[in-house]
């Protein structure tokens, strides 16, 4: 008893007002818990971590049938109307959409680029470049698109002459060898332009990310220019990944071993449109004093564009009471998964969750505008919010396993809690859509990969304003694989006129 604290005279046991009734005596937790709460005791006082957050030892974490005042809401005034900034006639055919983030004239530009860069590489080789047209970039991008909706085991499998397994698509629109070599020599930025950059290496002169430069800039003008987020938002990361080795490749922990580039991305969480992003360059890019997360949130949570009143939904990696507090003094709202650890999360063990306590137990603590909410489900959930109330009777059904079966119970769940998962799932099941039709070629060269994912980005935020202008004009919008099946059409002019004749209102089947 004396080497676990439990001593009758020289240890003495918490007061009974400080007792759990859920607590066993003899359970290990428990006993765990009353040491902290005897040497909280002993301790005393007022305590101040190193960003300032004051906690005390006399505050306790409240349970669900303790009533907690509704923070005020912030009145939701963004600086545009939300949804697709274009006029209602402007558009309509699914490349006009995919033009307004990726412009005509980019096509060209590429083009152009291409043969500069091309011509050298081929002067080397002792060979002749074939100049491509813009034509060409056009039914390049359309081949890229198409090798995303129907897969093969090899690129050359695309051109297959076989009577039985092959597709005749590809072969109508280009050779396999031009394709092949318009992949080898693509290029995004002018020659000379990365020579003279070459030369500012080890300098603060020299842009990293300068043969991306130029589409990189244009794709996230274009992405903010004919669009404004709805209210809830979040920051998603996104891995590219290239064969090459470079100096900018990344790794997420939490989804895949394989290195990669790091991309952070702004999200409506109504409908998975890309509103901004930019691609991580590396520590040297992140302000020592707060760290990557909190400068990433605040580089693309832009209050000046966006407004005031915004919900933005986070993970761990970004969530703490830091930068959520920084935020409201933005006029901006936040919620998300926290860790315990993190400076700031309140340090009072009173009262606290127990790790066994039942599943749906929760347990809350309010220190100014902040609200950290505590709920046993599988697991312990730890959750920081500025705009929730703690407990508003909300519940969630869970297997709960009685006897021999398996029956479902209601049990209570936090608003944080509840409102986090619903605006979260929407961003995930649009990024798997996503994936599954994103442009599969993999090339050596680390901006070609890159090429590839702004094309992504381009068409999926082209299909999302098709499917929300075609809604708020009263009409039926084409699915994901209709819309790709009509941008490749009009991309390589194929069917032109038949194309032009079916409005968006009709979707197909598949």
């Amino acid at each position: 008893m004396f080497i676990d604290d439990m001593d009758p005279i020289l240890d003495r046991r918490p007061s009974s007002d400080l007792y759990l009734p859920e607590e066993d005596y003899d359970s290990k937790d428990a006993l765990q818990h009353r040491k902290r709460l005897c040497l909280s005791s002993a301790e005393g006082g007022d305590r101040k971590s190193e960003n300032g957050f004051y906690w005390t030892e006399t505050e306790k974490w409240q349970s669900s049938d303790e009533a907690d005042v509704e923070p005020p809401l912030l009145v939701f005034t963004p600086n545009q109307n939300p949804g697709p900034q274009i006029l209602p006639n402007r558009c309509s055919s699914a490349l006009q959409f995919f033009q307004l983030l990726f412009p005509k004239s980019m096509f060209q530009t590429i083009a152009g680029y291409t043969n500069s860069y091309a011509a050298k590489y081929e002067e080397r080789k002792g060979k002749l470049w074939n100049f491509i047209s813009q034509s060409d970039m056009k039914s390049y991008v359309a081949l890229v698109i198409y090798m995303g909706m129907f897969r093969c085991s090899s690129l050359s499998d695309y051109w297959s002459e076989s009577q039985h397994f092959s597709l005749s698509f590809p072969a109508k629109i280009m050779s396999y060898r031009k394709f092949l070599s318009i992949s080898i020599v693509l290029h995004l930025s002018e020659s000379r332009e990365d020579e003279k950059n070459i030369l500012k290496k080890g300098t603060a002169g020299y842009e990293r990310l300068g043969k991306i430069q130029p589409l990189y800039q244009v794709i996230r003008e274009s992405c903010k220019s004919y669009f404004h987020p709805f209210q809830n938002i979040t920051i998603v990361e996104r891995m590219v990944k290239p064969q090459a080795g470079t100096g900018l490749k990344q790794s997420l922990k939490s989804r895949s071993p394989n290195m990669g580039f790091k991309l952070f991305a702004l999200t409506d969480c109504t409908c998975g449109y890309t509103w901004d992003f930019f691609v991580y360059e590396g520590k040297s890019c992140a302000s020592r004093s707060e760290g990557l997360s909190y400068e990433t949130v605040m580089a693309l949570v832009d209050e000046n564009m966006l407004g005031s009143g915004y919900k933005l939904f986070v993970d761990k990696f970004y969530t703490s009471p830091t930068l959520f507090t920084d935020l409201l003094d933005k006029k901006v709202l936040a919620c998300g998964p926290v860790w315990p650890n993190r400076t700031g999360y309140p340090k009072s063990v009173k009262n606290k969750l127990l790790s066994n306590a039942p599943r749906g137990t929760m347990r809350w603590i309010r220190q100014d505008k902040l609200l950290f909410v505590e709920w046993k489900d599988s697991r312990e959930v730890q959750m920081c919010s500025s705009f929730h109330k703690a407990y508003e009777g909300d519940t969630v059904q869970r297997k709960v396993r009685q006897d021999a079966h398996r029956t479902l119970e209601e049990i209570p769940v936090p608003a944080v809690v509840l409102d986090y998962s619903k605006n979260m799932e929407a961003v995930d099941s649009s990024d798997c859509v996503t994936e599954h039709f994103r442009a599969i070629h993999k090339p050596k060269k680390w901006y070609q990969c890159m090429f590839y994912h702004f094309l992504d980005i381009a068409v999926e935020n082209a299909f999302i304003m098709q499917e929300l202008v075609t809604k708020e004009n009263g009409k039926k919008p084409l699915t994901r694989k209709a819309f790709l099946q009509a941008l490749i059409l009009e991309l390589t002019d194929i069917d032109s006129l038949d194309s032009a004749a079916v409005p968006l209102s009709l979707s197909s089947s598949g």
